[in-house]
Protein backbone atom coordinates (compact mmCIF):
# COMPACT_ATOMS: atom_id res chain seq x y z
CA UNK A 1 0.00 0.00 0.00
CA UNK A 2 1.12 3.58 -0.57
CA UNK A 3 1.85 6.14 2.09
CA UNK A 4 -1.11 8.15 0.69
CA UNK A 5 -3.51 5.45 1.82
CA UNK A 6 -2.19 5.61 5.34
CA UNK A 7 -1.97 9.37 5.46
CA UNK A 8 -5.50 10.19 4.39
CA UNK A 9 -7.13 12.41 6.99
CA UNK A 10 -10.64 13.29 5.92
CA UNK A 11 -12.99 15.42 7.89
CA UNK A 12 -15.78 13.21 9.23
CA UNK A 13 -18.54 15.34 7.85
CA UNK A 14 -16.88 15.52 4.44
CA UNK A 15 -16.51 11.76 4.37
CA UNK A 16 -20.13 11.21 5.32
CA UNK A 17 -21.28 13.65 2.66
CA UNK A 18 -19.18 11.85 0.06
CA UNK A 19 -20.79 8.57 0.96
CA UNK A 20 -24.27 10.05 1.13
CA UNK A 21 -23.93 12.25 -2.00
CA UNK A 22 -25.50 9.71 -4.32
CA UNK A 23 -29.15 10.57 -3.96
CA UNK A 24 -31.47 7.58 -4.01
CA UNK A 25 -33.07 7.04 -7.34
CA UNK A 26 -36.75 7.79 -7.26
CA UNK A 27 -39.13 5.54 -9.17
CA UNK A 28 -39.91 6.67 -12.68
CA UNK A 29 -43.31 8.24 -13.08
CA UNK A 30 -45.50 8.26 -16.11
CA UNK A 31 -48.55 10.32 -16.98
CA UNK A 32 -51.62 8.77 -18.45
CA UNK A 33 -54.42 10.84 -19.91
CA UNK A 34 -57.97 9.61 -19.43
CA UNK A 35 -59.49 11.90 -22.04
CA UNK A 36 -60.80 10.48 -25.31
CA UNK A 37 -60.15 12.09 -28.69
CA UNK A 38 -63.71 13.46 -29.07
CA UNK A 39 -63.87 15.23 -25.69
CA UNK A 40 -60.24 16.26 -25.15
CA UNK A 41 -60.97 19.87 -24.11
CA UNK A 42 -63.94 18.96 -21.89
CA UNK A 43 -62.03 16.33 -19.97
CA UNK A 44 -58.69 18.17 -19.70
CA UNK A 45 -59.18 18.82 -15.99
CA UNK A 46 -59.89 15.13 -15.37
CA UNK A 47 -56.53 13.92 -16.55
CA UNK A 48 -54.69 12.10 -13.80
CA UNK A 49 -51.13 11.17 -13.20
CA UNK A 50 -50.27 7.61 -12.28
CA UNK A 51 -47.06 6.64 -10.66
CA UNK A 52 -45.13 3.42 -11.01
CA UNK A 53 -43.22 4.01 -7.77
CA UNK A 54 -42.21 0.59 -6.33
CA UNK A 55 -40.63 -0.76 -9.54
CA UNK A 56 -37.24 0.84 -9.03
CA UNK A 57 -34.69 -0.36 -6.51
CA UNK A 58 -32.71 2.19 -4.58
CA UNK A 59 -28.96 1.57 -4.62
CA UNK A 60 -26.64 0.89 -1.64
CA UNK A 61 -24.56 3.99 -2.24
CA UNK A 62 -27.71 6.12 -1.94
CA UNK A 63 -28.38 7.73 1.41
CA UNK A 64 -30.01 10.82 2.84
CA UNK A 65 -27.87 13.89 2.11
CA UNK A 66 -27.80 14.85 5.78
CA UNK A 67 -27.15 11.88 8.09
CA UNK A 68 -27.80 13.94 11.24
CA UNK A 69 -31.22 14.95 9.91
CA UNK A 70 -31.80 11.31 8.96
CA UNK A 71 -31.04 10.23 12.53
CA UNK A 72 -33.33 12.92 13.93
CA UNK A 73 -36.16 11.75 11.65
CA UNK A 74 -35.70 8.18 12.84
CA UNK A 75 -35.90 9.39 16.44
CA UNK A 76 -38.98 11.58 15.86
CA UNK A 77 -41.03 9.01 13.93
CA UNK A 78 -43.75 7.52 16.09
CA UNK A 79 -42.62 4.02 17.10
CA UNK A 80 -45.94 2.71 18.36
CA UNK A 81 -47.25 0.41 15.64
CA UNK A 82 -49.14 -2.74 16.51
CA UNK A 83 -48.49 -4.53 13.24
CA UNK A 84 -44.71 -5.15 13.17
CA UNK A 85 -44.42 -8.87 12.44
CA UNK A 86 -46.50 -11.55 10.74
CA UNK A 87 -46.76 -13.86 13.77
CA UNK A 88 -47.64 -12.27 17.10
CA UNK A 89 -46.84 -15.49 18.96
CA UNK A 90 -43.11 -15.49 18.16
CA UNK A 91 -40.89 -15.87 21.24
CA UNK A 92 -38.72 -12.74 21.32
CA UNK A 93 -35.64 -11.87 23.38
CA UNK A 94 -37.52 -8.89 24.87
CA UNK A 95 -41.19 -7.88 24.83
CA UNK A 96 -42.27 -6.51 21.47
CA UNK A 97 -43.25 -3.29 23.22
CA UNK A 98 -39.57 -2.71 24.07
CA UNK A 99 -38.62 -3.02 20.41
CA UNK A 100 -41.42 -0.61 19.51
CA UNK A 101 -40.57 2.01 22.12
CA UNK A 102 -36.99 2.06 20.81
CA UNK A 103 -38.15 2.37 17.20
CA UNK A 104 -36.15 -0.68 16.08
CA UNK A 105 -38.82 -1.45 13.48
CA UNK A 106 -38.86 1.97 11.81
CA UNK A 107 -37.26 1.91 8.37
CA UNK A 108 -36.85 4.68 5.82
CA UNK A 109 -39.11 5.79 2.99
CA UNK A 110 -36.90 3.91 0.55
CA UNK A 111 -36.26 0.21 0.17
CA UNK A 112 -33.96 -2.00 -1.83
CA UNK A 113 -34.86 -5.32 -3.34
CA UNK A 114 -32.26 -6.92 -1.05
CA UNK A 115 -34.16 -5.76 2.04
CA UNK A 116 -37.67 -6.66 0.86
CA UNK A 117 -37.66 -9.96 2.74
CA UNK A 118 -37.05 -8.14 6.03
CA UNK A 119 -39.84 -5.58 5.51
CA UNK A 120 -43.23 -6.37 7.01
CA UNK A 121 -45.31 -3.53 5.56
CA UNK A 122 -45.34 0.16 4.65
CA UNK A 123 -47.01 2.78 6.86
CA UNK A 124 -49.43 5.44 5.66
CA UNK A 125 -46.65 8.03 5.95
CA UNK A 126 -44.47 6.03 3.55
CA UNK A 127 -42.06 4.61 6.12
CA UNK A 128 -41.27 0.93 5.72
CA UNK A 129 -41.80 -1.22 8.81
CA UNK A 130 -39.14 -3.85 9.46
CA UNK A 131 -40.19 -7.29 10.68
CA UNK A 132 -39.21 -7.31 14.36
CA UNK A 133 -39.17 -11.11 14.49
CA UNK A 134 -36.48 -11.09 11.77
CA UNK A 135 -34.46 -8.56 13.76
CA UNK A 136 -34.72 -10.71 16.87
CA UNK A 137 -33.76 -13.89 15.03
CA UNK A 138 -30.80 -12.30 13.28
CA UNK A 139 -29.43 -10.97 16.59
CA UNK A 140 -29.38 -14.57 17.84
CA UNK A 141 -27.72 -15.78 14.65
CA UNK A 142 -25.06 -13.06 14.81
CA UNK A 143 -24.35 -13.92 18.45
CA UNK A 144 -23.91 -17.59 17.51
CA UNK A 145 -21.46 -16.52 14.81
CA UNK A 146 -19.45 -14.10 16.94
CA UNK A 147 -19.16 -16.50 19.87
CA UNK A 148 -16.84 -18.69 17.79
CA UNK A 149 -14.26 -15.93 17.37
CA UNK A 150 -11.49 -14.78 19.66
CA UNK A 151 -12.97 -11.60 21.22
CA UNK A 152 -9.92 -9.53 20.29
CA UNK A 153 -10.34 -10.55 16.66
CA UNK A 154 -13.77 -8.93 16.43
CA UNK A 155 -13.86 -5.36 15.11
CA UNK A 156 -16.92 -3.12 15.43
CA UNK A 157 -17.24 0.17 13.56
CA UNK A 158 -19.65 3.09 13.53
CA UNK A 159 -19.32 6.38 11.69
CA UNK A 160 -22.86 7.36 12.63
CA UNK A 161 -23.04 9.59 15.68
CA UNK A 162 -25.79 7.63 17.43
CA UNK A 163 -23.99 4.33 16.89
CA UNK A 164 -20.64 5.30 18.37
CA UNK A 165 -21.41 4.93 22.06
CA UNK A 166 -23.27 1.58 21.87
CA UNK A 167 -20.70 0.21 19.40
CA UNK A 168 -17.86 1.10 21.77
CA UNK A 169 -19.81 -0.33 24.70
CA UNK A 170 -20.40 -3.54 22.78
CA UNK A 171 -16.67 -3.82 22.11
CA UNK A 172 -15.83 -3.21 25.77
CA UNK A 173 -18.43 -5.74 26.88
CA UNK A 174 -17.39 -8.65 24.68
CA UNK A 175 -13.66 -7.83 24.56
CA UNK A 176 -13.65 -6.71 20.93
CA UNK A 177 -11.96 -3.76 19.27
CA UNK A 178 -13.80 -0.65 18.09
CA UNK A 179 -13.17 2.01 15.49
CA UNK A 180 -15.83 4.70 15.84
CA UNK A 181 -16.07 7.98 13.99
CA UNK A 182 -13.98 8.37 10.86
CA UNK A 183 -12.56 5.05 9.64
CA UNK A 184 -8.99 5.67 8.53
CA UNK A 185 -8.31 4.20 5.07
CA UNK A 186 -5.66 1.49 5.34
CA UNK A 187 -6.74 0.31 8.80
CA UNK A 188 -7.27 -3.20 7.43
CA UNK A 189 -5.15 -3.06 4.29
CA UNK A 190 -1.97 -1.07 4.98
CA UNK A 191 0.58 -2.89 7.19
CA UNK A 192 2.72 0.26 7.27
CA UNK A 193 -0.04 2.24 9.01
CA UNK A 194 0.46 2.56 12.78
CA UNK A 195 -3.22 1.75 13.37
CA UNK A 196 -3.21 -1.33 11.12
CA UNK A 197 -5.11 -4.32 12.52
CA UNK A 198 -6.05 -7.79 11.27
CA UNK A 199 -9.43 -8.77 12.69
CA UNK A 200 -11.23 -11.96 11.72
CA UNK A 201 -14.73 -10.47 11.52
CA UNK A 202 -16.16 -6.94 11.24
CA UNK A 203 -19.46 -5.63 12.64
CA UNK A 204 -20.66 -2.39 11.03
CA UNK A 205 -23.47 -0.10 12.15
CA UNK A 206 -24.45 0.95 8.62
CA UNK A 207 -22.97 -0.34 5.33
CA UNK A 208 -23.43 3.14 3.85
CA UNK A 209 -21.83 5.18 6.60
CA UNK A 210 -19.20 2.51 7.21
CA UNK A 211 -18.50 1.96 3.52
CA UNK A 212 -14.71 2.26 3.93
CA UNK A 213 -14.64 -0.46 6.59
CA UNK A 214 -16.83 -2.73 4.44
CA UNK A 215 -14.66 -2.12 1.38
CA UNK A 216 -11.47 -3.01 3.21
CA UNK A 217 -13.02 -6.05 4.88
CA UNK A 218 -14.05 -7.39 1.49
CA UNK A 219 -10.60 -6.66 0.08
CA UNK A 220 -8.87 -8.80 2.71
CA UNK A 221 -11.60 -11.45 2.88
CA UNK A 222 -13.08 -10.70 6.31
CA UNK A 223 -16.78 -11.54 6.88
CA UNK A 224 -19.07 -8.58 7.51
CA UNK A 225 -22.00 -8.45 9.91
CA UNK A 226 -24.08 -5.35 9.24
CA UNK A 227 -27.03 -3.59 10.80
CA UNK A 228 -29.13 -2.77 7.77
CA UNK A 229 -32.09 -0.45 7.27
CA UNK A 230 -34.67 -0.69 4.51
CA UNK A 231 -32.49 1.37 2.13
CA UNK A 232 -29.32 -0.75 2.35
CA UNK A 233 -27.99 -3.16 -0.25
CA UNK A 234 -26.49 -6.42 0.89
CA UNK A 235 -24.02 -7.31 -1.86
CA UNK A 236 -21.01 -6.97 0.47
CA UNK A 237 -22.71 -8.14 3.66
CA UNK A 238 -22.38 -11.70 4.94
CA UNK A 239 -24.89 -11.52 7.80
CA UNK A 240 -27.71 -8.97 8.07
CA UNK A 241 -29.34 -7.65 11.22
CA UNK A 242 -32.38 -5.73 9.93
CA UNK A 243 -32.96 -2.68 12.10
CA UNK A 244 -33.37 1.04 12.23
CA UNK A 245 -29.65 1.88 12.06
CA UNK A 246 -30.09 5.65 12.44
CA UNK A 247 -31.98 6.04 15.72
CA UNK A 248 -30.14 6.41 19.02
CA UNK A 249 -32.43 4.18 21.07
CA UNK A 250 -32.75 1.55 18.35
CA UNK A 251 -28.98 1.13 18.05
CA UNK A 252 -28.62 0.97 21.83
CA UNK A 253 -31.16 -1.85 22.03
CA UNK A 254 -29.65 -3.89 19.20
CA UNK A 255 -26.06 -3.60 20.44
CA UNK A 256 -27.21 -4.37 23.99
CA UNK A 257 -29.02 -7.54 22.92
CA UNK A 258 -26.15 -8.61 20.67
CA UNK A 259 -23.64 -8.20 23.51
CA UNK A 260 -25.69 -10.17 26.04
CA UNK A 261 -26.48 -12.93 23.56
CA UNK A 262 -22.82 -13.24 22.54
CA UNK A 263 -21.74 -13.48 26.19
CA UNK A 264 -24.47 -16.05 26.85
CA UNK A 265 -23.16 -18.30 24.08
CA UNK A 266 -19.70 -18.10 25.58
CA UNK A 267 -21.13 -19.43 28.83
CA UNK A 268 -20.68 -16.13 30.65
CA UNK A 269 -23.09 -15.30 33.47
CA UNK A 270 -22.59 -11.54 33.15
CA UNK A 271 -25.68 -9.71 31.93
CA UNK A 272 -25.71 -6.01 31.13
CA UNK A 273 -28.62 -3.61 31.41
CA UNK A 274 -29.93 -1.54 28.52
CA UNK A 275 -29.00 1.61 30.42
CA UNK A 276 -25.33 0.64 30.06
CA UNK A 277 -25.64 1.05 26.30
CA UNK A 278 -27.53 4.35 26.29
CA UNK A 279 -25.49 7.49 25.87
CA UNK A 280 -26.57 10.54 27.82
CA UNK A 281 -27.70 13.38 25.58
Amino acid sequence: MSEDNDAVELDEDAETEAVDADVEEEADTTEESTADAGAEEASADADTETETADDAVETDAAADPDPDADEAEAEDASPFDDDVMPDDDVDLLIPVEDYLSAGVHIGTQQKTKDMERFIHRVRDDGLYVLDVSETDGRIRTAADFLAHYDPEQILVTSSRQYGRFPAQKFADTVGARARTGRFIPGTLTNPDYAGYIEPDVVVVTDPIGDAQAVKEAITVGIPVIAMCDSNNQLSNVDLVIPTNNKGRRALSVVYWLLANETLDRRGTDTVFALEDFEDEL
